[in-house]
């Protein structure tokens, strides 16, 4: 089995900080896709989370979505320049300055991954497709090797596999529910899953997840344990912290103290 580790929590505190911390190490920093911290705050949550805490943080929303989507709006601190060049991972200027300060961010926050989730309405075309791979390649060579570059494509790129891998052979972790959608895991070898709820269309934040469900899920993640060394497992639903745990309480039962 290559697989070393794997780390359960679930996309932002759905309890307060000290509680969550007392069951997982594990957690996907949201704030940070509305508005970028201050370096200083970005210190302050550092030293506030314990010392062997893992984080993780999805990208400022001004890369992935446009000055159109309604997520600006709950925006403080608007970026500078042409606001119509930002979003759709575009090889902008714009975009790419937007990056390096989400990077500047990561690196005082020591996250382990950076997820830029693009929404729906950015879709699949070869154009798209050439703009994103020209993004990714300036975007790596801006992030330390060490930390992951993540990408969750929304919409209709997970039918268009074919394209999907030119982009993930770059070096990007492919962002997935692994309930709906198979990851790209063999280039990066990594398993970066995110988990919407259950149902109709892509997200379904009020579903609570079965038993069944659960097991489905970690004979999911079994089936990477020979394709990947490192997993993220989170939960991005109303009930993730309970879920979460029940998850991990099963998983652990199979892989016993690769869990955590």
């Amino acid at each position: 089995m290559l697989l070393k580790r794997v780390f359960v929590g679930c996309c932002g505190f759905p309890v307060s900080r000290n509680r969550y911390f007392t069951e997982f190490k594990l957690v996907e920093l949201q704030n940070t896709f509305y508005d970028l911290p201050s370096e200083s705050d970005a210190t302050s949550l550092r030293n506030a989370v314990p010392a062997d805490a893992v984080l993780t943080m999805k990208a400022w929303q001004v890369i992935t979505h446009p000055a159109t989507s309604p997520t600006w709006k709950k925006m403080k601190n608007k970026p500078e320049g042409d606001l119509e060049k930002y979003g759709y991972l575009r090889p902008t200027k714009e975009n790419l300055r937007a990056w390096e300060k989400t990077v500047d961010i990561a690196k005082i926050l020591r996250v382990r991954a950076i997820v830029l989730q693009t929404p729906p309405s950015f879709r699949f075309s070869e154009d798209n497709l050439q703009s994103v791979i020209k993004f990714f390649e300036q975007a790596l060579s801006i992030a330390p090797r060490d930390m992951l570059v993540c990408w969750e494509p929304r919409g209709d790129w997970n039918l268009h596999r074919n394209a999907l891998k030119q982009v993930i052979e770059l070096g990007i972790v492919h962002v997935v529910d692994i309930l709906k959608n198979d990851p790209i895991v063999d280039v990066t070898g990594i398993l970066y899953v995110r988990l919407h709820g259950l149902g109709k269309g892509e997200v379904n934040y009020r579903y609570k997840y079965t038993d069944a469900d659960l097991e489905n899920l970690v004979n999911k993640v079994l089936g990477y344990s020979n394709s990947v060394h490192e997993a993220y497992i989170l939960f991005n639903n109303i009930y993730m912290f309970d879920d979460a745990l029940r998850f991990r309480h099963k998983l652990k039962a199979v892989l016993q103290d690769i869990v955590t």
